[in-house]
């Protein structure tokens, strides 16, 4: 067996904003993969837009930042911050390349044949669809655009973050002073408006798009009334959005935030998309204004922006060529008529959403926000939707007089506006809010309900490992953990005690939390896999997670599979480690899966000689989360519930149609279908559900059946 410092080679590593750009090339091949339906090809293709933007503006910006300070520390693949940059540039070429192939040569001729006919170039409209968008700039368009000419009066204007723009050359027509100059003007073009515009039907029934900019274009010498258009182009950016908090001397983290918010609409722009018909001297004009290098401009064949196609999956009438929408079932064991904490005392309860419902949560706090019994309630908040019940359950329940106490995580990356706005309603309420941990991100899932009842104060818990979002739980796989567990209620408050004090507990019961001591309890249980197999038996981990990035971890996985134990991964997204290196990974196989919902759950499978351990949490096994943040780790343990979460790992391992596995070149390939029963895991979950909630209907009609009171009839 391979020594430690064996396992530290960089070439033992893979780069991690590499891999990152791994996954979404995954997320690509969903958009390319003709057995998927049409519509859901287009989410895919744009989800990888908006992947990519979020990409740049975080981590390329990351990069520079450190290239900027001269900071050429390698990374754990051996790689600089400049090595890095460079490297990323060529990969993100590559990845939009194949987007706009993607679009150009496969869905937008799909398209078409669906009846749904994209116009490309308002030069291509009929008569009656150019009458009709011209009425359409006149009525709504116009009455909202702003152009900006930009001359010795007027600087070149502030170009906002993320916004798409159209850039034109002008020159002054006839009679006019400096005829045969040219000058530059620039025309946002509005986020308010939607930015598919639909034209009138066709006789035959085709239904007909054209694009928001392209009807501005179109137009654009009805906003420049005494000037002729040499050109006009669209054209976007994307600025540096990695917000440069300083904690230490930010006396009101609130104000700081909201101060550096304002900051992302004017950092340093590190991406320009161009189309790549752009006038040379257009061009050569927004490089100067923006002060932009050549690597960092993207010439586009086709639209600009391809997240625009998530407005496109939404277009009514289409639903044949969209997956049927899952509508979550009901979680079995809130089937009854008990409330909802007389559900929890009869044993631990496990949640698997969006395959079941997210209500219980919901229905959670807004029970124990109207319950004269509760006393208290405390929970973290790290992602919430626009309009939570969650948080609205915790207002009511300040306002009915019980002590609230919200974590809310202002520093939750482009959720910031949206948890200040939570933050101050909350406090308006009455709760006690606060507002994150200095230097550390608060990520954990938890919510305790603390109430008093006849045999004293009972504490009930819920830990998840996805945010108390109701929007998304709809869209991510997650799980999650009701109890009344007397021992889990005593760590409960001490996660809370620890968050709003300074009062660290000497001894934990069943969490783990990080940054304390939870990496180190992650090694321990590798550890012990690799003690195990010592004394002769089976050693097996099977881990599921969004990332691995973790040196420590990784490393400590080489050493457990040159020790014999056996290592399955599911990642969905970055992975460092490399798989198959001889001596060091041949025992760990790594695999990915892409599918309908995104996969967003942690869990870790221990064997343990035989007397096997399940844990779910909040953290993935990156540095991040396990040195900056507060994560939360507990045990599965009713032997029901373990069960339960093994059969997600092993139907995740048994994919073959959305998992991608890890090949020792690095690069991933989907498994071989042939001759094979399909399985796609997310799937079988869906029909699982779909099962047991046939079953609660069947069994609750039988128990009705027999208590039908019919009226006695008269005599006569």
């Amino acid at each position: 067996m391979a020594e430690g410092k064996e396992f530290q080679k960089y070439e033992y590593f893979q780069n991690r904003e590499l891999s990152w750009l791994q996954f979404n090339n995954r997320v690509l091949g969903e958009a390319r993969d003709k057995s998927n339906l049409l519509f859901e090809r287009l989410k895919f293709l744009s989800i990888t837009a908006s992947n990519l933007d979020e990409f740049v503006m975080v981590r390329v910006a990351s990069l520079k930042d450190m290239v900027y300070a001269d900071y050429t520390k390698k990374d754990i693949a051996g790689m600089t911050p400049e090595e890095q940059l460079k490297k990323i540039g060529e990969g993100m070429h590559s990845l939009v390349d194949a987007q706009y192939s993607t679009w150009n040569r496969s869905l937008f001729p799909l398209l078409k044949k669906e009846g749904i006919v994209f116009v490309p170039h308002h030069e291509l409209l009929t008569k009656e669809q150019a009458a009709f968008v011209d009425e359409y700039f006149e009525q709504d368009i116009y009455p909202v655009v702003t152009p900006m000419a930009v001359d010795s009066s007027r600087p070149f204007p502030l170009i906002r973050n993320k916004t798409l723009n159209i850039a034109a050359l002008l020159k002054k027509k006839k009679g006019g002073e400096g005829k045969g100059e040219l000058e530059f003007a620039t025309v946002q073009v509005p986020s308010v408006l939607p930015r598919i515009v639909e034209l009138p039907a066709a006789e035959d029934g085709t239904r007909s798009v054209i694009l928001l900019e392209e009807i501005i274009e179109r137009n654009m010498s009805r906003l420049f009334l005494n000037y002729d258009i040499v050109c006009a182009h669209p054209y976007r950016i994307m600025r540096n959005a990695d917000l440069p908090i300083d904690e230490e001397e930010a006396e009101d983290l609130l104000k700081e935030i909201e101060k550096q918010l304002k900051r992302r609409q004017w950092g340093e722009v590190i991406r320009l998309e161009v189309e790549d018909t752009v006038d040379k001297r257009l061009l050569k004009i927004l490089k100067k204004e923006l002060s932009i290098k050549d690597d960092v401009i993207f010439y586009i064949n086709g639209p600009l922006d391809l997240t625009f196609l998530m407005k496109l999956y939404g277009m009514e009438g289409f639903d044949h060529l969209k997956q049927k929408k899952w509508v979550p079932k009901p979680v079995p064991e809130f089937a009854n008529d008990d409330d909802i904490f007389t559900n929890i005392r009869k044993g631990n309860i496990f949640l698997h959403h969006p395959y079941e419902s997210f209500d219980p949560v919901v229905d959670f706090v807004k029970q124990a926000a109207s319950d004269p019994q509760v006393l208290a309630i405390k929970q973290t908040l790290y992602r919430v939707s626009g309009h939570s019940p969650i948080v609205a359950a915790l207002a009511r329940a300040a306002e009915n007089g019980k002590q609230v106490t919200v974590l809310v995580e202002l520093k939750a990356r482009f959720d910031e506006e949206n948890n200040i706005l939570w933050a101050k309603k909350l406090e308006q309420a009455g709760c006690h809010v606060i507002y994150g941990l200095l230097g550390l991100k608060t990520h954990c899932k938890i919510c305790l309900v603390v109430r008093r009842e006849e045999d004293g104060i009972r504490r009930y818990v819920h830990m998840a490992t996805g945010n108390y979002n109701d929007s998304t739980a709809k869209l991510y796989t997650d799980t999650g953990i009701m109890t009344c567990d007397r021992a889990i209620g005593e760590d409960a408050s001490a996660v809370f005690n620890m968050l709003s004090g300074y009062s660290e507990p000497l001894s934990w019961n069943k969490l783990s939390l990080a940054p304390l001591w939870l990496k180190n309890r992650f090694v321990s249980l590798i550890e012990r896999e690799i003690k195990w197999v010592s004394r002769g038996h089976e050693g097996r981990i099977i881990a599921k997670m969004n990332s691995l990035c973790d040196p420590v971890i990784i490393q400590t996985l080489y050493k457990a599979s040159a020790a014999g134990v056996k290592i399955d991964l599911i990642v969905r997204g970055i992975c460092c480690l490399k798989t198959g290196i001889p001596g060091v990974s041949e025992n760990i196989s790594v695999r990915s899966i892409v599918g309908t919902f995104l996969e967003h759950s942690r869990i870790f499978y221990f064997e343990n000689g035989g007397n096997y351990e399940i844990y779910m949490g909040s953290a993935d096994w990156m540095p991040r989360n396990l040195d900056r943040r507060v994560e939360l780790l507990f045990p599965v343990e009713v032997e029901e519930n373990k069960e339960k979460a093994l059969h997600i790992l092993l139907a995740e391992l048994a994919d073959n149609v959305r998992a991608h596995m890890l090949l020792p070149d690095g690069t991933y390939e989907k498994p071989d279908k042939r001759g094979k029963v399909l399985v796609d895991s997310q799937e079988v979950f869906c029909k699982e559900a779909e099962e047991t909630a046939k079953q609660l209907a069947k069994d609750k009609a039988a128990s009705t059946e027999g208590r039908i009171f019919i009226p006695r009839e008269s005599p006569e």
